[in-house]
């Protein structure tokens, strides 16, 4: 039941998440934040360094992520690196809990990015690559860049 993929004003993208792992899947969840957090993100300080989707008693968890403290938030605590709960409706959370439990994929967030003032994360669910697929697949990338600029010269 995957929703429309992103669209709308991009804050940040996961671009190593392509690089380990083999993407199956995406999904659209909102999540839940606190005011200085939503501050912080529209100046664009966030990392998506090493964070995962984790299942906890029915609900979805996003871990790692590391959203920098905004710094005239005044005197509320502001942890960078809390864990944010996901919002996705109960089939979508069934449907990837049950696929990450059984067949050892992993869910991953991919995009940030606000749609009707509202900010969105794309998780998407993916098989981690091993050492030589990602060999592979940067073979194939500069195959195909190498190929597209002789194409081009050759048009001139």
């Amino acid at each position: 039941m995957a929703r429309k993929k992103g669209s709308g004003a991009l804050i940040s993208d996961n671009r190593k998440a392509r690089h380990y792992y083999e993407f199956i899947e995406f999904v659209e969840a909102g999540l839940v934040l606190t005011g200085p957090e939503v501050k912080s993100l529209r100046a664009g300080k966030v990392s998506f360094m090493d964070s995962y989707v984790d299942f906890r008693a029915g609900e979805a968890w996003l871990v790692g992520m590391n959203i920098a403290p905004y710094g005239n938030a005044g005197y509320v605590e502001q942890i960078p690196d809390r864990p944010r709960k996901l919002l996705l409706h109960r089939q979508e959370l069934a449907m990837l809990a049950a696929k990450v439990a059984q067949k050892g994929l992993s869910v991953v967030p991919v995009k940030l990015y606000f749609r009707d003032g509202r900010i969105k994360l794309e998780v998407a669910l993916g098989r981690g690559r091993k050492l030589h697929d990602q060999r592979d697949e940067l073979k194939r990338r500069a195959e195909a860049r190498d190929t597209a600029r002789e194409m081009a010269e050759r048009q001139k």
